[in-house]
């Protein structure tokens, strides 16, 4: 194997460092014909690929295509073998920093007991359902307002799995149905 130049060496080590091994952006100093010699070179022994860029997240392009499309560096499984790192190492610490950045999962919101809304879900967990019309009758609310809460709180905001069916002499009756 080729030995590596001290710039060949920092790019790769840099790129090691970083998520999903991106080698931009270039060491300072670093540009014009010279980067372009050394990126030349590093991508004919495979030891950096050249990978669309993702503009929209603010990742660094290495060069314009010509169509309007960036693209970047990201080091190869080969380049962080030809500095002595294994592949799954860097792979298992980038998914850690990634990990790491992402906001905690929120939970499901819950109904809160003795509600009009949880009096509601109770009327929808019954085997015969519920009728807007007893929905009003027990909340006291207008019919819109009804069917607001259940599109919108129960459907949307809870995600509860509510089903709605013409039923002969009770007319639309919605149910909750259990899962």
């Amino acid at each position: 194997m080729p030995k590596l130049t001290d710039t060949q060496t920092i790019i790769l080590r840099t790129a090691a460092q970083r998520a999903d091994n991106l080698a931009m952006p270039l060491p300072k100093g670093l540009h014009g014909a010279a980067a372009k010699k050394v990126i030349t070179m590093m991508i004919g022994r495979g030891w950096l690929e050249e990978v669309d860029a993702d503009l929209r997240n603010g990742e660094p392009f290495w060069r314009e295509t010509g169509d309007g499309h960036g693209t970047t560096l990201v080091a190869t499984d080969a380049g962080l073998l030809a500095i002595g790192v294994e592949p799954v190492v860097v792979k298992t610490m980038a998914a850690i920093r990634t990990h790491a950045a992402q906001p905690p999962a929120s939970k499901p919101p819950t109904p809160r007991a003795g509600t009009k809304q949880a009096q509601i879900i109770t009327l929808l967990q019954r085997h015969e359902g519920a009728t807007i019309a007893e929905i009003v009758a027990v909340t006291g609310w207008q019919a819109h307002s009804a069917r607001g809460l259940i599109s919108g709180a129960l459907k949307k905001k809870l995600g509860l799995p509510i089903t709605s069916e013409k039923v002969d002499g009770r007319g639309t009756v919605h149910r909750l149905n259990a899962s």
